[in-house]
């Protein structure tokens, strides 16, 4: 990708996120603690991401492919982990916020690995340390049954975007991303015709043009493609999707 697309794309989503800013009406929603996880998987010529297509009956994102992820939970405070996340990815979690925090890097990482259980029943983390303890809540009793600590050191954050004022649901979304051998364990019925999510596909980086998405979430695959290209270091900054003052704008972190 020439700079000069990648220019282009940038001005088409803040353009975008602009004009749905100026849709907001008086007591807009606040957005959510949220987290999504990007699953990598470059073990072939070509990198693909895992995606899963939302049921068409959802009301917010009907039909499009998406990453796994949702809001930050309460049990997300106290599962216990493997590892943590890098001096840089929790700089980068907690710039530009009015009261940063040591625990949010950690709890949202968590949130990513557990909406990624609860959407397509991928257990993300290690069986090497035993059974953790867990809280008396649902998917993390799954992980302590099936015998796997969540490991957050294997997560990388790549992205942040809050959705624009003038929405009915509002997100700011970490966006993550983790190699797909970190997939510990994989249990079934967690996809089909009845749930949130339809199917799961594993889509090439080179043709997520092909798939039916939101804008920020073809920016965010553009973002990661850009990182890949750089290597992935940790080094790298984190691009910051919002709005100010009724303009959207990109910001580094």
């Amino acid at each position: 990708m020439t700079p000069e697309v990648y220019q282009q794309e940038v001005r088409t989503v803040l353009d975008h996120m602009t004009q749905e800013s100026g849709k907001a009406t008086e007591g807009m929603v606040r957005p959510l603690d949220s987290a999504s996880l990007i699953i990598l998987d470059r073990s072939t010529r070509s990198p693909k991401v895992l995606m899963g297509r939302r049921h068409p009956n959802q009301r917010f994102m009907p039909d499009v492919f998406v990453f796994p992820g949702g809001v930050i939970e309460a049990a997300d405070r106290k599962m216990n982990v493997v590892g943590a996340l890098s001096a840089r990815a929790e700089d980068a979690l907690n710039k530009m916020l009015p009261r940063p925090s040591l625990s949010r890097g950690r709890t949202l990482a968590l949130a990513a690995i557990r909406e990624t259980y609860e959407e397509t029943g991928l257990i993300i983390g290690t069986g090497d340390y035993g059974a953790p303890d867990a809280p008396q809540e649902p998917t993390w009793q799954k992980f302590a049954e099936a015998g796997i600590y969540p490991d957050i050191e294997q997560l990388s954050v790549v992205a942040r975007a809050i959705t624009p004022p003038g929405k009915p649901k509002r997100f700011d979304t970490r966006f993550f991303v983790v190699d797909h051998r970190a997939i510990a364990a994989r249990h079934e019925g967690f996809v089909g015709p009845d749930k949130e999510l339809t199917e799961l596909t594993w889509v090439p980086l080179k043709e997520t043009h092909k798939f039916k998405m939101a804008q920020i979430t073809s920016m965010i695959v553009t973002e990661l493609r850009i990182r890949l290209a750089a290597g992935m270091s940790e080094i790298l900054p984190v691009p910051f999707y919002t709005v100010r003052r009724g303009r959207a704008v990109r910001e580094l972190l």
